[in-house]
């Protein structure tokens, strides 16, 4: 007979390891956490320059890739997506970044109730132990999630941040308080040389609780359905020819699968579009058309330039260099081994009139060969990425097949979109002018990428084009929305539209895009969502001035 719990839990990533725990933390329910990957005990999880070797690791990675389009030159992109406990937040760059109040004010002025910047506040102070500065209007100091500032400073960031000064763009010390718009050093998920993933900062503390079980290995192949109701899931113990099991739900099945698993298990289950699923000779048992659409994500190309008289991040990382600072590392001194791959962050806009900025670029002091990730230049360089804050192109990710083992299709179709041309070219034209500025000119050897010949904006966009690629931050293929929105899949209380005792709970319910990397925000939801499960009163909201 299959076992029973209150609440099963599909995916223990970024919001999954929060409900986990906040859901068992009163004792009260049974919660059974199913994690397709592996538990998190490779190292390279946890030191914070290993996520980089986390990219390419199918035992971690699902590594899924994004459909080849007109717009990004024929390529199929990699998509990276977590495969162990604490999903993407173990293999991201753990970077901390919220977005900007306008984008949560926009998601509540498309009908849905509660999710305006003063009532999501609450959630992101109750998430974080900040450990550093900022004004505590803004700013958590005793939650589970430890950010902290980079503690590595190296020179050439300080040359770079100079030289944005001269371009008008302030320092901000806080990204995360007040004001998005400056350029500071990165705030991260990261503490005493070690990743704070969900599952280390969440889900590690509940681990003990006799009423909160975690199955790894476990893929969920199907959500168990009578009539409209999610009854539970069914999951295979091992992979495709691991032992099937199924587990039952007393009150709601939750999908924390992510912005790719979330909408392929529903569509596999027979929820979603009703001529994809016929197509695909799945039984419609709930037609719901927005499923797996609704998909965006930040495509950023990227500047690089050979650097002269400062070292960078490239010699040190090779040879007997290597091997010191992988020896400071573990003596706990100041080391590269420490770092995340962006180590300046900065936010501004592509024109004028932009009301608020809309753009975001970072900074390195470290270049990559062409096309290979993590891959180091032999020669001292630096890279700028910029990218569109809330990009218009809309993808879509669908079924491959009725087979769940099966990779879906992802089609993020980037640059789609007029007004995502047009800024995009003004990223790169802005991460130029960083890339010249007076305090940098100096150090300047070459320009590697795009070249001195790129001048035109048809030229930028043809760059961008061939060799752009993502920022890893897919959401909204589970769009919360109104029942007016015909693309809505849950509502704002994150439950599936027509269905009972069923909720999707992941970046995949993001109605549009924020203004940042998505981690945070996917960290607010899970919080928030735990509430809407139990049925607790919402957090009050907290009232900040313009």
């Amino acid at each position: 007979m299959a076992e029973t719990f209150d609440y099963v839990i599909v995916g223990a990533g970024s919001a999954g390891c929060i409900l986990a725990n906040r859901l068992t933390a009163d004792g009260k329910h049974t919660v059974c956490l199913l994690e397709a990957g592996p538990p998190d005990w490779h190292p390279f999880i946890h030191i914070p320059a290993g996520f980089i070797k986390t990219l390419n690791n199918p035992n971690l990675n699902w590594m899924y890739q994004a459909e080849p389009s007109h717009w990004t030159g024929g390529r199929a992109i990699d998509v990276p997506r977590g495969k162990t406990l604490g999903g993407s937040s173990s293999i991201n760059g753990h970077i901390y970044n919220r977005g900007q109040r306008m984008d949560f004010d926009g998601w509540s002025q498309r009908g849905n109730r509660n999710w305006g910047y003063a009532d999501v506040l609450p959630y992101f102070k109750r998430c974080e132990q900040r450990i550093g500065g900022g004004d505590d209007t803004f700013r958590g100091r005793e939650g589970n999630l430890q950010v902290t500032d980079l503690n590595y400073q190296h020179p050439f960031c300080d040359i770079f941040m100079a030289g944005a000064h001269t371009i008008g763009i302030p320092r901000n010390k806080d990204y995360n308080g007040a004001v998005q718009e400056g350029i500071s050093y990165v705030q991260r998920t990261a503490h005493k040389r070690r990743r704070v993933s969900t599952a280390r900062a969440f889900l590690n503390p509940a681990k003990s609780r006799a009423n909160l079980t975690v199955r790894t290995n476990a893929f969920a192949t199907k959500i168990l359905l009578e009539g409209q109701k999610a009854v539970g899931v069914a999951y295979s113990k091992g992979g495709r020819a691991g032992k099937m099991v199924e587990v039952r739900a007393n009150r709601e099945v939750i999908l924390s699968g992510g912005v790719v698993n979330s909408p392929q298990l529903l569509q596999l289950s027979g929820i979603g579009p009703g001529g994809l699923l016929q197509s695909l000779g799945i039984e419609v048992q709930h037609e719901l058309a927005g499923v797996g659409e609704n998909l965006r994500d930040h495509y950023a190309p990227r500047l690089s330039a050979r650097v002269k008289n400062i070292e960078t991040l490239n010699e040190r990382a090779r040879g007997l260099s290597l091997v010191g600072e992988v020896i400071k590392y573990f003596a706990g001194g100041k080391s590269i081994v420490n770092l995340s791959p962006s180590m300046v962050y900065g936010f501004w806009h592509s024109d004028e009139a932009a009301r608020s900025n809309d753009l975001q670029f970072i900074f390195t002091p470290a270049s990559y060969k062409l096309g290979v990730h993590g891959l180091l230049d032999d020669v001292p360089g630096f890279t700028i990425a910029a990218w569109q804050h809330r990009p218009e192109s809309k993808g879509w990710l669908r079924a491959r097949s009725a087979d769940p083992f099966e990779k879906p299709i992802i089609q993020p179709n980037y640059l789609d979109d007029e007004e995502d041309r047009r800024v995009v070219v003004c990223a790169m034209k802005l991460a130029r002018r960083l890339m010249y500025t007076e305090p940098m000119m100096p150090y300047i050897e070459s320009e590697a990428y795009p070249g001195e010949d790129v001048q035109s904006d048809d030229e930028y966009l043809e760059a961008a084009r061939h060799w752009g690629g993502t920022t890893f931050h897919l959401m909204g293929t589970c769009r919360m929305g109104p029942e007016s929105d015909p693309t809505s899949v849950v509502d704002d209380q994150l439950r599936v539209r027509g269905m009972e005792s069923l909720r999707v709970i992941d970046a995949s319910v993001m109605p549009t895009m924020v203004s940042a990397n998505l981690n945070a925000a996917t960290m607010m939801i899970g919080e928030k969502g735990s509430d809407m499960v139990l049925g607790k009163a919402a957090m009050e909201p907290i009232i900040v001035p313009d």
